[in-house]
């Protein structure tokens, strides 16, 4: 068949020719010669030129027509003559130029495949909710107006230079601290955007605060005695400021406060946070007051000997919420328990300044390496018992079938997370971050067992089947050729 051939007659396109043309016949004597049959064409279609008057006339032994005469009838060619005739329309002669001949397609270019629907991702759990992230930033816009009235305030009273020596050497304990809070806090890492307020909230506004209290209360009742003021006054009102910044992020973060290590996370994180800014005021001071020497003796004292001071005291307010709230207790018994919290912070606080009025050494040695012994005892009892909560609700899942009891142990335990890190390391592409992915979605996924047990979240459902579905494909991965 030939390319471009239609299948039904088309005024654009000459009738083929007869294969077998009939012999012409010889005339008859005494009878003149037949005329020749004109060819038939198809009818003229709108646009084919019209015939011109006299045109037969004009073409030599063309019979001239005579009254009556009825032209033959048009034939109509069927679509078998069209298929065996050789014709090929112009436009279908001309053929596409290629650079060469194996740039040519071929003949036939299978279509490319549907491209699959996309596959399903990893189930993101359930935003926090819009009221506290409204509070969060509002109170953020709040510590940023605190933030310049101190830096006037530094700026003014004590100097830019010294204002600024002072926050370079705050800088050594505050990092000594925040690195011992962060490996208590790998078990079960808090927000980032929590971890930062906390911080900024006490090293803000519990500092800003407590100077406007300091103010009003030396124009009320006048100057107050320095012991009065370092063994009295300054606990009460540092910690108080300083707890209600934990209560706060209780009250914005309910769901990311699950149990006492966060309280004392938390807590922790607001008093180095107020450490800082109070260093930066007091070695500013002996620098201005005793130069290098002096300072030098303020830098030991604060930054090497105490720099765990106010967030030990912070962390009983917090250790305090943390155990309300892991008894699902309301906003009420919360605020009572943080208060009885404070109560001990404030009393800590206390012992701790009039130390300074005393033996300081004898009382540092006999009294306060004791209780920052015994706090240090405390957090590793904590992190035991939330490994011993993290495996019994890891161990409800398992006997779901979710997860293997090797793999419990190995997620709910600190020897089993090395053994497992390790494990991930020897994979091909160095798994380990896959790991640490698999342990953390666990690890929080025990946490919201446990608040859907106390019916204290409402959102736990939704955020239990996101993570049993973010543990199955992390785990898939991880086994992954």
């Amino acid at each position: 068949m030939s390319s471009g051939g239609p299948s039904q007659p088309s005024p654009y396109t000459p009738p083929p020719a007869p294969q077998h043309p009939p012999a012409q016949q010889a005339p008859t004597p005494g009878q003149p010669p037949a005329a020749p049959q004109p060819q038939a064409y198809p009818q003229q279609q709108p646009g084919y030129p019209q015939q011109q008057p006299g045109y037969a006339q004009q073409q030599p032994g063309y019979p001239q027509q005579q009254p009556g005469y009825q032209p033959p009838a048009l034939q109509q060619y069927s679509a078998q003559q069209y298929a065996q005739s050789n014709y090929t329309p112009a436009q279908f002669t001309q053929r596409p130029a290629y650079a060469s001949v194996l740039a040519q397609p071929t003949p036939y270019s299978p279509p490319a495949p549907a491209a699959p629907s996309p596959a399903q991702g990893l189930p993101a759990l359930p935003a926090a909710r819009r009221g506290g992230r409204i509070a969060l930033y509002s109170l953020f816009g709040f510590l940023g107006l605190l933030l310049l009235a101190l830096i006037a305030y530094f700026g003014l009273f004590l100097g830019p230079l010294a204002s600024i020596i002072g926050l370079v050497l705050a800088l050594v304990p505050l990092a000594i601290v925040f690195f011992v809070v962060r490996m208590i806090d790998r078990w079960e890492p808090e927000p980032k955007s929590l971890v930062f307020f906390a911080i900024a909230w006490g090293a803000i506004a519990a500092v800003g605060l407590t100077l406007l209290v300091d103010l009003g209360l030396t124009a009320v009742l006048g100057f107050r005695g320095e012991v009065a003021g370092a063994v009295i006054q300054a606990p009460i009102v540092e910690e108080f400021w300083k707890g209600f910044g934990v209560f706060l992020i209780f009250l914005i973060a309910r769901r990311a406060f699950d149990g006492p290590v966060d309280g004392v996370v938390y807590g922790a994180l607001v008093g180095a946070g107020f450490a800082f800014t109070e260093n930066i005021q007091y070695f500013a001071i002996s620098l201005i007051e005793g130069g290098g020497e002096q300072l030098t003796v303020t830098f030991i004292l604060r930054a090497i000997m105490s720099p765990f001071a106010h967030a030990m005291f912070t962390s009983l307010t917090g250790l305090a919420i943390g155990l309300a709230a892991r008894r699902h207790a309301s906003t009420g018994a919360v605020l009572g328990f943080g208060l009885l919290g404070m109560l001990g912070a404030m009393f800590l606080h206390g012992l701790w300044n009039g130390s300074s009025f005393a033996n300081f050494f004898l009382l540092y040695f006999v009294l306060q390496v004791p209780l920052f012994v015994g706090f240090i005892f405390g957090i590793i009892a904590l992190r035991r018992e939330e490994s011993r909560l993290t495996k019994a609700r890891l161990g409800d899942y398992a006997a779901a079938g979710w997860f293997t009891p090797e793999e419990v142990t190995m997620l709910a335990t600190p020897a089993g997370r090395k053994t497992g890190l390790g494990w991930a390391s020897q994979l091909r592409g160095d798994r380990r971050p896959l790991m640490r992915e698999f342990i953390k979605d666990a690890t929080t996924l025990a946490s919201v067992r446990q608040r859907a047990i106390t019916g204290r979240d409402p959102m736990a459902p939704a955020d239990e089947q996101a993570l049993l579905a973010r543990t199955r494909a992390t785990r898939a991965a991880l086994l992954a050729y």
